[in-house]
């Protein structure tokens, strides 16, 4: 007999034991045939199952076979479906993008996607937010041939260490031109004069250190 299915048997007038009632909310195909068998075994001799309900038990276990094997179809569609989804999100990895947000400058709020993942059957990339835009100094002295500065305009030396100059800023990552010429400031905040930086006519993205989760329905703009 089936695990987890409640029979419930009576005595008939001739003394034999027949089956009142059954119950089980997850039978199967072989299940039911299992409790035909058994039913027949054990039914009131005085109160036959007749024809119309036979059929409707035939017809129960129909229903039962071809619901489980939709069920089945439909499982292996939405996998599919998660894999398809899954594959083609892939395609904005390193890609920028946007979700609509704007930040405290009233700019739309950008980000490079790092990774893409499904969770619980939803997509959602993973995405460094870029901060703001910096132009690059070129520095013959540098060994990445760039001069290395943050948004206070410090500028760092090839090890990482702060040289005690600055680059002037009107904004951040935005060098101030003055008579054609880049502003740096030495250690007592004097021009410097002969400091040979130029801007380098490109820019370079300045990223959170922080990863934001962003459904990938969310994304409006991707570039």
């Amino acid at each position: 007999m089936a695990d987890g299915i409640q029979i419930n048997s009576s005595v008939g007038v001739d003394g034999n034991s027949y089956t009142s009632a059954i119950s089980n909310d997850q039978l199967t195909s072989d299940d039911f045939l299992k409790l035909m068998i058994q039913e027949l075994k054990l039914q009131d001799p005085t109160k036959p199952v007749d024809s119309a309900s036979m059929l409707s038990t035939q017809m129960q276990m129909s229903s039962i076979s071809t619901n489980q094997e939709m069920m089945k179809v439909m499982q292996s569609m939405q996998t599919s479906f998660n894999q398809s989804s899954l594959s083609n999100a892939s395609s904005v990895i390193g890609k920028n993008i946007e979700d609509g947000n704007i930040g405290e400058d009233g700019v739309s709020k950008a980000y490079t996607v790092r990774s893409v993942e499904n969770i619980d059957g939803e997509i959602q990339v993973k995405a460094q937010q870029i901060l703001y835009l910096e132009d690059r100094i070129s520095a013959n002295d540098s060994s990445n041939g760039f001069l290395d500065y943050n948004i206070n305009g410090e500028i760092f030396d090839s090890s990482g260490n702060k040289t005690g100059q600055k680059v002037v800023l009107t904004g951040p990552g935005q060098p101030l031109v003055s008579d054609g010429k880049l502003t740096i400031l030495d250690v007592n905040n004097e021009k410097v004069s002969d400091h040979g930086y130029t801007l380098a006519n490109s820019t370079v993205p300045v990223y959170s250190d922080k990863l934001t989760t962003i459904p990938f329905s969310s994304v409006t703009k991707i570039f």
